[in-house]
């Protein structure tokens, strides 16, 4: 992320330390500027590409393959709308079994039911009557009228248990679907950035287009 924070402008704010006087400032990051994708390129999918996150790999590791820059981190996540990497990137194996047992007490817990899904039953001209992987309780069946053998069918021991390890790794596999921006693109992304994250004339709180000074500033501005 060092290349975005490079980007990143400033701002001279009040000093809260202890010897400071009144009219000392100290220059920090305004961190409410964020970077985004504008609308137009983010809800078009043809800018972008299907990419499976491998192994314990990294934003920076998947900008190095796809760009040839690690640095480009931050256009892997702005792609896919993450801002926490903790919560919404794929964890490293060894951060993972550990997250687990944390959660789940022991080994041997991570076997016992999560929850039940449904199996798919369809009817006998191959309608589906209910789909594959609904939640439900463990006990559920449905019951329909079958127009192509003139009957009432009921269907029952139809769902499958789901183990907590399962339906963790279902979460932390999903992770690991994301979308890729074309590298053909990636000038009109830098481009973007850095007028997002210039300030523009036309306040008191103005010194330049990557500084600003005020007691009260609108960081966002």
């Amino acid at each position: 992320m060092s290349n975005y924070f490079k980007q990143v402008p400033d701002f001279e704010y009040v000093s809260r330390l202890p010897d400071a006087r009144i009219s000392d400032y100290i220059t920090v990051k305004n961190l409410f500027k964020k970077g985004f994708l504008r609308t137009d390129i983010f809800q078009d999918l043809t800018f972008f590409t299907k990419y499976q996150v491998m192994g314990d790999d990294r934003p920076d590791n998947v900008a190095y393959s796809l760009y040839e820059d690690a640095t480009l981190d931050w256009v892997i996540l702005l792609s896919n709308n993450i801002i926490n990497v903790q919560n919404e990137w794929p964890m490293p194996q060894i951060d993972l079994d550990r997250y687990l047992l944390d959660k789940y007490g022991s080994h041997e817990a991570l076997y016992d039911t999560h929850h039940y899904e449904t199996q798919e039953v369809k009817n006998s001209s191959g309608v589906t009557i209910v789909k594959e992987g609904l939640t439900v309780e463990s006990d559920f069946s449905v019951t329909f009228y079958d127009y192509m053998i003139d009957s009432l069918e009921t269907k029952s021991g139809i769902t499958t248990p789901v183990t907590n390890y399962e339906y963790e790794m279902e979460i932390e596999n999903d992770k690991r679907n994301i979308f890729a921006l074309k590298p053909r693109y990636l000038n009109v992304v830098k481009d973007d950035l850095e007028e997002i994250m210039t300030y523009k004339k036309g306040s008191t709180e103005y010194i330049s287009e990557t500084l600003k000074k005020a007691e009260n500033i609108r960081l966002y501005s």
